[in-house]
């Protein structure tokens, strides 16, 4: 029974409809990438899964236990990061993440034990005993985090995780998820098209409330316009004959001239069909042709492009 269950989740802010009778399956193992432009109701999903909010119609299961009519033994299993990186500040690191503890159930040398171990696996060493209100905007942002994975909970609910981090830290972060995706059913929200690629192995796209797509990264790509296209760096002056001869090769149906210089120049070779790949003939054409090729590069398709197109 390790899943999350969304069945028909629905809500209403005053006649405004913020979420669109949407369902969808998480289970152990997978990493749910949440997606959407803003004000597409990626939170207020996020806290109604969670029960911070009641849904105005549907329903939620975690783990069988139902967010509304058994939310306290529902929200035992979760660990939660709102938005925003909600913290007492005038808390220190150790003595919030030690009261994070102690609501969750923790006494004794064990509690003190799942702290230090929490602040260890964060990163939060250097600031343990600083106040969370003197803390950078990343900081915090870990301290939130922490207390989400600290009573190592079965099902994770990640709004923005990397909101504020520098590139290392978003790294160890994604790191950290991708290592606890096996025990554990996460679902995450992000704006970072890269996060997806890095760290999800499903992607829910929602617009206006409504699930507009559900996939893997990888099929999303394969939407794109540019994937299964070559893109080539060539040093020659003559972009105009090359394009003569590759119109001519087998399975391409169109190249297009990127930029060019006094001596070399780039195009992209687009496919007739983007599942039959044509880097092989293209390159046997351009050997032929005595053509010096400097760089290729097959496209896989582009998230942002895909995202756009299906969003706007």
């Amino acid at each position: 029974m390790h899943k999350i269950e969304v069945k028909n989740l629905t809500k209403y802010f005053g006649a405004r409809k913020a979420v669109d009778n949407i369902s969808f399956t998480v289970k152990k193992g997978e990493i749910l990438g949440f997606l959407g432009p803003n004000g597409a109701g990626k939170s207020t999903t996020m806290r109604m899964i969670t029960g911070f909010i009641p849904p105005s119609g549907g329903t939620v299961a975690v783990g069988g236990s139902d967010i509304t009519e058994n939310s306290i033994e529902a929200r035992k299993k979760i660990g939660y990061l709102p938005e925003n990186a909600p913290v007492y500040s005038d808390m220190t690191v150790f003595s919030y993440l030690d009261f994070c503890a102690e609501i969750r159930g923790f006494s004794g040398s064990d509690r003190k034990k799942k702290v230090e171990e929490t602040i260890e696996k964060c990163f939060l060493s250097e600031v343990k005993f600083q106040g969370i209100g003197t803390l950078s905007k990343g900081f915090r942002q870990r301290v939130c985090f922490a207390q989400s994975i600290l009573h190592d909970p079965e099902y994770l609910i990640l709004d923005e995780p990397t909101d504020g981090l520098d590139p290392n830290q978003k790294h160890e972060v994604r790191l950290m998820i991708r290592k606890m995706s096996a025990e554990k059913v996460i679902i995450l929200s992000t704006h970072i098209l890269d996060e997806v690629d890095a760290v999800c192995t499903r992607a829910v796209i929602i617009a206006k409330g409504r699930i507009i797509a559900d996939d893997s990264p990888e099929s999303l790509r394969t939407r794109s316009s540019l994937h299964g296209a070559v893109s080539l760096t060539l040093r020659n002056p003559d972009p105009e004959g090359f394009l003569a001869v590759v119109k001519d090769i087998p399975g391409v149906k169109s190249a297009k001239l990127l930029e060019k210089n006094a001596d070399r120049f780039k195009v992209r070779i687009f496919p007739e069909d983007a599942n039959q790949p044509i880097a092989d003939k293209v390159i046997a054409a351009l050997s032929e042709n005595k053509y010096e090729i400097k760089s290729l590069f097959v496209e896989q398709g582009r998230l942002d492009e895909v995202f756009r197109n299906i969003t706007t």
